[in-house]
């Protein structure tokens, strides 16, 4: 049984559930999507979420009459389907449009300290961090802009780094049509500095190497050009 089916079909406590998320598990490359995510548009989304969330405020004790507080359930409902998690909706996938390479340039093409925000899907704290993204291209090139727009989409989701980094990596090589493609992602994690364990200093790295990257030269190349000043 594949550990999605046994992490599907385990009933877990409390105590279980926050061993999981320490330990970082993520049970797919996709993003765990039901059949009718889409089934509500953006603004329904958002009134229901603006619903429920008035209802934990309200849980918490918090006083929505309060001029401070009382629009704070739409604002975060309108964030989180707008915004910090518009990259769940596939309407919003970057359109790549490649470029013939007439300039024959056969080396990599390093595009690196990518600022990127996600949120851990674990507890919903931000991730936050750089991702370094280079290619080898096969005979067709993209915008520089588009590597970014793609790097953004992907995070904005609930993620686990090691499959924010994947679904870069594979976007990328189905876009260009190459398997040449290396991605490091460098990054934060605020369920490990402001909670649990407490550590502000630390960071996690998650790397990908496809195609020619996986060669010890060009890899190298690549990573030393990224931790270049």
């Amino acid at each position: 049984m594949k550990q999605k089916e046994i992490l599907l079909n385990i009933q877990r406590n409390y105590n279980e559930d926050d061993e999981i998320a320490d330990a970082h598990v993520g049970t797919s490359i996709e993003t765990p999507m039901r059949k009718d995510a889409f089934d509500l548009s953006d603004d329904e989304k958002i009134k229901k979420i603006e619903s429920h969330f008035t209802e934990i405020m309200n849980i918490l004790g918090l006083d929505l009459t309060d001029d401070s507080l009382s629009g704070t359930p739409h604002r975060v409902a309108k964030m989180y389907v707008k915004e910090v998690f518009s990259g769940l909706n596939p309407e919003n996938k970057p359109k790549a449009k490649l470029f013939e390479n007439k300039y024959k340039y056969d080396q990599m093409l390093v595009e690196k300290d990518i600022t990127f925000y996600s949120h851990c899907e674990h507890h919903f704290v931000p991730i936050y961090g750089k991702a370094h993204v280079a290619y080898i291209s096969s005979g067709e090139v993209i915008g520089l802009s588009k590597i970014n727009r793609i790097v953004q989409y992907f995070a904005k989701r609930p993620q686990v780094q090691e499959r924010l980094t994947v679904q870069i990596a594979k976007e990328l090589q189905k876009v260009l049509k190459t398997e040449h493609v290396g991605v490091v992602v460098d990054a934060n994690h605020m369920c490990v500095a402001s909670r649990g364990v407490g550590d502000t200093n630390s960071k996690t790295g998650t790397a990908f190497f496809g195609g020619k990257f996986k060669d010890a030269q060009i890899k190298n190349e690549f990573l030393n050009y990224i931790n270049s000043k």
